[in-house]
């Protein structure tokens, strides 16, 4: 009665760990087509393509800056992130963004950027810690920290 009390149990937990292995796979490749989106993101700021960078954003996107306890909303949806990027384009021509240290979870992607421009005595650059917030597989939500120089 043991043995077949044991084989039960164990065809149960195989069959659990089978039935896990899908999701396993699928939450790591929507890992990877997260990770993807963000590089299309910054390349299309890179190129200042604005129409591309809206492609993959959320029609309700929202663009937050952290500092200490506060959170203040630069940008909320399509239209006021085409508005914002034209003017900071704008105001920061020789502006570019690169990605670093990756890392991703089931909704989000965070990445150290160095953001880099010319300014009165050279090529200027500064780090800041990004966090990119996903839904229906669209970047939903950006949130920057403050840039250390």
């Amino acid at each position: 009665m043991t043995t077949a009390i044991l084989r039960a149990s164990c065809a149960g937990l195989c069959g659990l760990l089978l039935w896990m292995l899908p999701a396993t796979a699928s939450a790591a490749s929507d890992e990877r087509a997260q990770t993807a989106t963000v590089r299309q993101f910054v390349a299309a700021f890179n190129a200042k393509d604005i129409e591309a960078m809206l492609a993959l954003s959320h029609a309700d996107i929202e663009w937050l800056s952290i500092s200490g306890s506060a959170i203040s909303t630069e940008t909320q949806g399509r239209e006021a992130l085409r508005a914002s990027m034209q003017s900071y384009f704008k105001s920061c021509p020789s502006c570019r963004s690169q990605l670093k240290q990756l890392r991703s979870t089931s909704a989000r992607v965070s990445a150290l950027e160095i953001a880099s421009w010319d300014g009165k005595d050279g090529r200027r650059s500064q780090s800041s810690l990004s966090v990119y917030e996903f839904e229906q597989g669209l970047i939903r939500r950006v949130y920057y920290f403050p840039a250390e120089r």
